[in-house]
């Protein structure tokens, strides 16, 4: 059994560096969700469900993995339990976004924002199962699979939260230069090219 653990150790590092890293960036998307209140844009608890708290999930998935691969496991068959739980969860939730995404109607969903917010994600969650499930046969592949799903999620992360930052402050910034009374223009959707 000691031998068969052998490979987690060595990750403790990374998970390290990794962990910190989300535990700050969840910190940072709560600063986005208070920017976005303060902006005053028209902003549902809709739209927040189906893009802001994405964001926290992937972070804290992270959190997650991070945690669970830095304890001190007797037995990689309780690692790949508890990882495949989180695989099939993180499967889940994508399916719960996407439909949360299709029910809101305040923000109309273009091409990078179906593969930052579904695609990607789905397939980090798909990898982290499947890394749950060949652990304890081919560990070094597994942990490998596992540490992909980590910086998928981390980069997923850190897109989605500067895509809001940035459609924020555009937003907000038209506002301000927007004179009083005149129509209001179309604001450009997290994602979307400006077409010229």
């Amino acid at each position: 059994m000691e031998e068969a653990l052998s490979p987690l150790p060595s990750w403790e590092p990374f998970y390290i560096i990794v962990g910190s890293s989300a535990a700050a960036l969840t910190g940072l998307q709560f600063v986005v969700i208070a920017l976005i209140a303060e902006a005053r844009q028209r902003t549902t608890l809709g739209q927040i469900d189906a893009f802001g708290t994405p964001t926290i999930v992937h972070f804290c998935m992270v959190l997650l993995v991070s945690a669970v691969l830095s304890a001190p496991w007797r037995a990689l068959s309780t690692v790949a339990f508890v990882l495949g739980a989180g695989g099939v969860a993180g499967v889940g939730y994508v399916a719960l976004v996407v439909r949360r995404a299709h029910r809101q109607s305040g923000y109309r969903l273009v091409p990078e924002d179906w593969l930052w917010h579904v695609a990607i994600p789905l397939v980090a969650y798909a990898v982290l199962l499947a890394g749950a499930i060949t652990l304890r046969t081919h560990a070094t592949t597994a942990l490998f699979m596992v540490a992909t799903t980590a910086l998928l999620l981390l980069f997923v992360g850190i897109h989605n939260a500067w895509d809001t930052v940035t459609y924020v402050a555009v937003g907000r910034e038209a506002a301000r230069t927007e004179p009083e009374g005149a129509a209001s223009a179309p604001q450009r959707q997290p994602g979307e090219l400006d077409e010229a």
